[in-house]
């Protein structure tokens, strides 16, 4: 049945990997977990299945870019899917829930956030639901590179549905966030499947240079294909393009604070091919489907091997060789170890933020629990003398802990409210046509309009009048100029969402699972990443690979270490391989310890060093854990 589904709406004769063993999991009803590699094909995992099934599918995912894109595929199909988040006005929520419930749709997809609203709640009661999908499943834990506190909310809806099973899906978990996963989303039991992380068309190489514009350059112009260059901020991305492009290089560049028209361009051009190289932040990726990208460089080091791996995994998608390339200088290590207390400032800085935040928004003791606020982070440090890195750092641990909610979506609806009383609106006569057909059709489509603001779209009431979205934005400024109407147009601003009443500063409560538990987690995680650019030794495939808890007990042979463990092979100076031999077993007896440190205490040759390490983990008397070398119980 289930071949019959993907043969019918997507073509292929047979599944890939572990998509079948997945498939008749869910299918069976069982709750069920996947590890699948960026491009493993997690989406017909619970496509077909969901098809299958009599009902509906809910599938969470934080990507709202994604998630339209998935819907509009699914469309294109014949498959009736719809989509709920931020931004979306109440009544077109209304609406698209009816439909789930009395309209034969099969998906619904649905950003965490708008989990645990009341309407949402009501509804779902009424809906048939078949399964639950919940994408990007890592977000869920507190030990995830990734967390995200929306996503505990599932756990809730799962109550509500408590015979529903439930897919979790990832590219990117640790053994430990693994369990964790399970345990949060309330298996029955633990069941898990795996697909190998390895990517045998992929070569990571990392190379040591103070210069890295002219190595980027050097590597670019040395490689032909399409390429992602991924640096750490908003200027830098530009700055680069340009300089490509200076070298008769094509290139876009591309960042979160683009509006959506200028992203959707630029994206096009790269992956059409008529500009060779996306310059981006890590904003850039996520659903981004590009089978013949054949580099992806990093001129700066991402903050977790999760992050870095998920980046990387985007080059040679189609099983042609491609490559990842880390540049990396030793000014690195201090940036990178600046970055933990950028990311958990002191507890009474974050607190003094909160404070400031109540200033800021005139909020008075034991108001604001449920209100909604646009938050203009420039403006917030000029007013109280902050820097912006910190206090995002701030606001998303006081998120974690439960006292608001930042968001920092991109996706923010226009929003509208009428000046004029409903009365002295009907007695205007100065109207043309075109606007009387819009003000009717607004008041037509929201509701509260003269006492509050109400999110609108412009994309929907270009739909129902006629007119063009230009038209529709055209109109609504004049009317606002007119003095009939306060516009505030869609834009790229973070919101604070109070989800308790302001307290005083001293009775905010940082926990250490919230605070010291993370920072703790996150100075490992540098670490690893550390450890991964500066290791001259082992194979680097088997370093990443070990970190997500896969054995492995072969070396890749196309990565820069191992190239280089090859050559220097050949030519090893003369060295007592069993006196060696003594001495890392002897160390490694006391604890586990990275190849670095080995390298450190242990006076030897390093190319003699990197070939008996390469040999014990081949013979299995060492083996690799999440970056540390370890001996083998048996010995």
């Amino acid at each position: 049945m289930y071949k019959k589904i993907l043969k019918q709406y997507w073509g292929y004769d047979s599944f890939r990997g572990i998509q079948q063993e997945i498939i008749e999991s869910i299918g069976a009803g069982k709750d069920t977990l996947g590890l699948m590699p960026t491009g493993g094909g997690k989406s017909i995992t619970f496509q077909v299945p969901a098809l299958a099934k009599e009902g509906l599918c809910i599938v969470v995912t934080p990507l709202i870019a994604l998630m339209k894109d998935q819907v509009q595929n699914l469309r294109k199909r014949g498959i009736r899917a719809l989509a709920i988040y931020s931004g979306m006005n109440r009544q077109d929520i209304v609406t698209t829930l009816e439909n789930c419930i009395f309209g034969n749709y099969k998906f619904l997809y649905i950003s965490p956030e708008r989990l645990d609203s009341e309407l949402f709640r009501t509804k779902l009661k009424k809906m048939n639901v078949s399964m639950i999908t919940v994408d990007e499943s890592h977000c869920i834990s507190q030990w995830g590179y990734d967390f995200r506190p929306a996503y505990l909310k599932i756990a809730d809806i799962r109550e509500l549905l408590p015979d529903v099973p439930i897919l979790a899906l990832t590219a990117t978990a640790t053994p430990e966030v693994v369990s964790d996963i399970q345990a949060r989303l309330g298996f029955k039991q633990e069941n898990v499947f795996r697909m190998s992380f390895e990517r045998k068309n992929l070569a990571y190489i990392v190379r040591t240079t103070d210069n890295k514009s002219d190595e980027l350059l050097y590597i670019l112009k040395k490689m032909p294909g399409s390429a992602i260059v991924y640096v750490r901020n908003r200027r830098k991305t530009k700055e680069i393009a340009e300089l490509l492009k200076n070298e008769q290089i094509t290139a876009e560049f591309y960042h979160a604070g683009l509006d959506d028209a200028a992203k959707d361009i630029r994206e096009q051009l790269w992956k059409s091919g008529k500009s060779r190289v996306m310059v981006a932040t890590n904003a850039f990726g996520m659903g981004i489907d590009k089978a013949d990208v054949r580099l992806v460089i990093h001129m700066d080091l991402p903050d977790s091997i999760e992050a870095y791996f998920q980046e990387a995994g985007r080059a040679g998608r189609d099983g042609e060789k491609a490559y990842s390339v880390v540049l990396y200088s030793n000014s690195d290590k201090t940036r990178l170890q600046k970055r933990i207390p950028d990311s958990f400032p002191e507890k009474e800085y974050i607190r003094e933020v909160y404070e400031h935040l109540q200033y800021y928004y005139q909020m008075a003791m034991g108001d604001g629990q449920g209100c909604m606020r646009p938050f203009d982070i420039e403006d917030f440090c000029r007013k109280f003398k902050h820097f912006p890195i910190p206090v995002d750092s701030a606001l998303r641990i006081l998120t974690q802990a439960g006292y608001l909610e930042y968001t920092d979506t991109q996706d923010n609806a226009s929003r509208l409210l009428f000046t004029l009383k409903r009365d002295e609106l009907y007695k205007l006569r100065e109207m043309d046509e075109k606007t009387d057909r819009l003000i009717q059709t607004i008041l037509r489509s929201y509701t509260g309009l003269f006492t509050d603001y109400a999110f609108i779209s412009e994309d929907a009431l270009s739909t129902r009048t006629g007119f063009t979205k230009q038209e529709i934005y055209e109109q609504l400024v004049r009317l606002a100029q007119l003095g009939i109407v306060h516009y505030i147009p869609k834009k790229n601003t973070p919101y604070i969402i109070y989800t308790r009443e302001r307290i005083e500063k001293e009775r905010i409560r940082l926990t250490p699972e919230i605070y010291e538990e993370r920072k703790k987690r996150y100075q490992l995680r540098i670490e690893y990443m550390l450890e991964y650019a500066t290791a001259t030794y082992p194979c680097r495939s088997r370093m990443l690979l070990s970190y997500f808890g896969e054995k492995n007990n072969h070396n890749c042979g196309i990565c820069d270490t191992c190239v280089t463990m090859r050559k220097g092979e050949k030519m090893l100076p003369e060295t007592n391989m069993d006196e060696l031999q003594r001495q890392v077993i002897a160390l490694l007896g006391e604890q586990p310890l990275f190849p670095h440190v080995i390298a450190k205490t242990i006076n030897a040759d390093k190319d003699a060093l990197a070939v008996l390490l390469r040999q014990l983990l081949e013979e299995e008397v060492v083996s690799m854990n999440n970056g540390l070398i370890q001996l083998n119980l048996k010995q």
